[in-house]
Parts: C-alpha cells; structure tokens; sequence
C-alpha cells in the first residue's frame, strides 16, 4: 500500500512540476528576449542548401524557428505533465511501460541537451534533475481491480488490457 501511495504522489508531484514548466516555457521567448538576441538587422546567414532547392535564411526565419520549437516543447511539456496527473488511469494497461519509455527518452534527451546553454553549475544541475527524472525506477506490473458483478459481490478482472 505503501509504495503505490508513494508512487501515486510522485507522479502527482512530477505532473504538477511539469504543466507549470510548459506554462511558463510559452513566456520563455519574451523572459530570454528572444528579439533582442536575435536581432533582425546584421550580417547576411548562410543560405539553407537542401539538396535542389537554396533557401536564404533571413534572421527573421532563426527567430520565427526558435520561437516555433519552444511553443512545441511547451506544448510537450504540458502533455507529459497531464498524463503523468493522470497515470492512475492508465498505469496498468498494456501501453503503460511503452509511454513510459516515451517519457523517460523525452526527459532523457532533455538531459542530455542542457549543456547547449552552457557550463555554469546551474546548468549541471538541471541536467542532472532531469537525468535523476529519467533514472528513477518506473515498475510496471498487472493489477487486478476488484469490480462489482450484478449480485453486488465484487469479481475481479484484469486491467491489464488484452493479452
């Protein structure tokens, strides 16, 4: 009983975290000042070469990019966390250790990424948080939920999904 309590309020707490860091990833391209570190007026970028086709990139387009991929992690974000609020649904089905292994690969390529913005110990802590994230032990195993039949005594049957 314990470790499912302990289980139950460690994805409670993760999802929690997680929704409150994709919210606030939507204001990261105005807290970073995104406009002011990729200025639109400057030296010419290199054009994008792909294959038969030569796209000259304007720092407007680096801008526009940077701000795209943030609005889809934040999105991300949001997602992860809402399914982690909502892993008492579904953590005993067939497909819970595969989105667990989606989570876990999510969190791991984060990790993994943090040193694009720099060394500083800061930095090494958050990879390491999100390291330790992916890190903790995820234990799956089928449960049986007990369920009321029409006499009123409870059966049990397996949530497990199809076998």
């Amino acid at each position: 009983m314990a470790p499912d309590l302990v289980l139950a309020a460690g994805f409670r707490i993760c999802g929690t975290f997680t929704v409150v860091l994709g919210l606030v990833h939507f204001a990261m391209p105005w807290l970073l000042d995104f406009d002011g570190a990729i200025p639109t007026d400057g030296d010419s970028l290199q054009p994008l070469n792909l294959l038969v086709v030569t796209y000259q990139t304007k720092r407007s387009d680096v801008r526009g990019i940077a701000q795209i991929m943030n609005h889809a992690v934040s999105y991300t974000l949001v997602s992860i966390g809402l399914v982690d609020l909502l892993a008492s649904r579904w953590l005993g089905a067939w497909f819970a250790p595969y989105l667990l292994v989606w989570i876990a690969g999510w969190w791991f390529l984060r990790a993994a990424t943090q040193r694009h913005m720099g060394s500083r110990t800061g930095d090494w802590l958050v990879a390491a948080g999100f390291t330790a994230a992916v890190a903790v032990p995820r234990r799956h195993r089928r449960r049986r939920l007990p369920r009321l039949s029409r006499g009123g005594h409870r059966r049990w049957r397996d949530r497990s999904g199809p076998r």
